[in-house]
């Protein structure tokens, strides 16, 4: 009997470490897509932008970021995505906001909902051909406008090959993805606070301003640097729209990677891929912090 009751506690301890065992093996395919989609691509571009040309370490890749067309394809890059951000987030807040009025369990919440999770991945050359076909040169929509009303949508030179264009398409999927990042906050806004409001004789503008108004902006804003880490990170949309020139970061990294006139690029186009890696971890770390304080209140 003494050996049966010192052998229990073993067989636990093994089952404890085969569960522990078990469970580590799980993670092993995350991992190795972390590493070999994230980690080594990220190695590669820090790496490559202080080595040179012959071998060594410069600091001349790094340097050559100060040259202002690259310093004029940050500054259309960041104000793109922070107009495009900006526009979404407004929008789709207004979106998410009409669907938290709709039953959480419906046919029209769950609709759009949907909608809303495809048209966030409707990018690239689906979605450039999409606008081409609607309003480009030669789109329906400008052809009825010029035909049946005598406007024309290019009077004014053609704005959709150039950053308000670029506006517009960013724009189409920046909308559907705040619905899908922001809708949650909403949701977790209790309707006794509003009751609660009324009840001490608040109005709906002291409860938006002092209520739910100061609850949602850090989920607002948290929304809103994600949406411009989105679009600050896009390129297969730019690079089919944009056929002359290289106004963005992407389309600039593109022609130093694949340029046949101006050789020995490649690793100036890594120093630029790195400043985007550090624009986009600037983001997503004040993104974390706001999304740390949403959480206080919505969990």
């Amino acid at each position: 009997m003494a050996e049966i009751a010192t052998d229990v506690p073993q067989r636990v301890a093994v089952r404890s470490r085969l569960r522990g065992v078990t469970a580590l093996l799980g993670t092993v395919p995350f991992f190795a897509y972390v590493t070999i989609f994230l980690i080594i691509p990220t190695l590669v571009v820090v790496l490559g932008a202080f080595a040179g040309d012959e071998g060594g370490v410069t600091l001349g890749n790094v340097k050559a970021l100060g040259n202002s067309y690259i310093l004029d394809a940050f500054g259309r890059s960041i104000g793109l995505s922070a107009i495009s951000a900006l526009i979404g987030a407004v929008l789709g807040a207004l979106l998410a906001y009409a669907l938290t009025t709709a039953k959480p369990d419906g046919l029209l919440r769950r609709t759009v909902t949907a909608a809303a999770g495809v048209l966030a991945q409707f990018g690239g050359v689906t979605l450039a051909f999409a606008f081409l076909a609607t309003i480009g040169l030669s789109g329906f929509v400008t052809v009825w406008l010029q035909e049946h009303l005598d406007f024309n949508l290019y009077a004014n030179g053609v704005w959709l090959f150039e950053l308000p264009g670029l506006t517009l398409v960013y724009t189409y999927f920046q909308i559907p993805l705040m619905v899908i990042v922001f809708l949650p906050a909403l949701d977790g806004i209790r309707p006794q606070w509003r009751e609660a409001t009324e009840s001490l004789g608040g109005t709906t503008w002291q409860y938006w301003t002092r209520v739910a108004g100061p609850l949602l902006a850090p989920a607002f804003l948290g929304s809103t640097l994600l949406l411009f880490a989105n679009s600050f990170s896009a390129y297969a949309t730019a690079a089919a729209l944009v056929s002359q020139g290289s106004p963005l970061v992407p389309l600039q990294i593109r022609g130093a990677l694949t340029s046949e006139v101006l050789l020995g690029q490649q690793n100036v186009g890594k120093a630029m891929a790195l400043g985007m890696v550090v624009v986009v971890a600037v983001v997503m770390a004040l993104y974390t912090l706001l999304q740390k304080r949403t959480s206080k209140w919505l969990g």
